[in-house]
């Protein structure tokens, strides 16, 4: 129980400063594509800031491990993360990095509980966007035959490639490009996925609280006409008990006695004397 309650601990202390170095990450990487002509210096400096915000989730992904209660449990839940934190170690490519920190940023993004799945929605399309435009023209800017030469091209290329519209006045030209495309491609349509089962799910609830509405009511109805019924049977028994045809109620048995026709009436006084 201690284990379980320290990692919590820890996830909750590192959500902020893990998203702001993801912050950091976007500005490094961002720079050295959308300013060419920036110095070698520079671009050196970016680099660095990109593997220092892969090793940063990379140790959190080893502290959170130490801290599980049931460490392999724990490889085969989180393996997104695992495969995250390994990819640039073994091939370290600039894109790999960029897709590591994606992932990573994104895993521990849904697991913060203060983020809906609206924000979640909104965050990741923006992210892709950003991202899939600084990936492909870092990639096609200098290819022979590419057409995607400006950061417009790039984020109109994006737009049109996540929302599989296509039109086909820019399309990548080399290798690495076109699996960028397939990754927004994909992504695209899984987002749109959520989207849509989202928007559905709350129209969902929203007729099953007018129905839930709708049945209370129907019940009180119901109850009131019960309690309607119940009254008026409880005035016609009255009624019957009161009713003026000469009839007495015996209090004993709660039957009614008639009075004969023609028993004798007893004498009254007469007032003179």
């Amino acid at each position: 129980m201690d284990h379980v309650s320290a990692q919590a601990r820890w996830e909750g202390r590192t959500q902020r400063p893990l998203l702001a170095l993801a912050v950091a990450f976007a500005v490094a990487y961002a720079v050295p594509i959308v300013d060419a002509p920036a110095g070698h210096s520079l671009a050196a400096v970016c680099t660095g800031v990109e593997w220092v915000v892969w090793a940063a989730f990379a140790l959190d992904y080893l502290v959170r491990l130490a801290l599980a209660p049931n460490r392999r449990d724990f490889v085969r839940r989180h393996w997104p993360d695992l495969c995250a934190v390994v990819l640039p170690v073994l091939q370290p490519l600039r894109l790999l990095r960029l897709v590591s920190t994606l992932l990573l940023v994104g895993r521990r993004a849904r697991m913060a509980p203060q983020i809906r799945l609206t924000t979640y929605v909104v965050g990741a399309v923006v992210g892709l966007l950003m991202f899939g435009s600084l990936a492909v023209l870092s990639v096609e800017r200098e290819a022979p035959d590419g057409n995607i030469r400006t950061l417009g091209d790039a984020v109109w290329w994006s737009f049109t490639t996540m929302t599989t519209v296509g039109y086909g006045d820019h399309a990548p030209t080399t290798g690495l490009g076109r699996m960028i495309a397939v990754g927004l491609m994909l992504s695209g349509i899984a987002l749109l996925g959520v989207v849509t089962a989202n928007i559905a799910a709350w129209f969902i609830s929203r007729f099953e609280k007018d129905d839930v509405e709708e049945r209370r009511q129907t019940e009180a109805i119901a109850a009131l006409a019960e309690e309607v019924r119940l009254l008026r049977a409880e005035v016609a028994r009255l009624a019957e008990h009161q009713r003026p045809d000469g009839g007495v109620e015996n209090r004993a048995s709660g039957h009614e006695v008639p009075v004969a026709a023609n028993a004798p009436t007893p004498l009254r006084r007469d007032a003179a004397g």
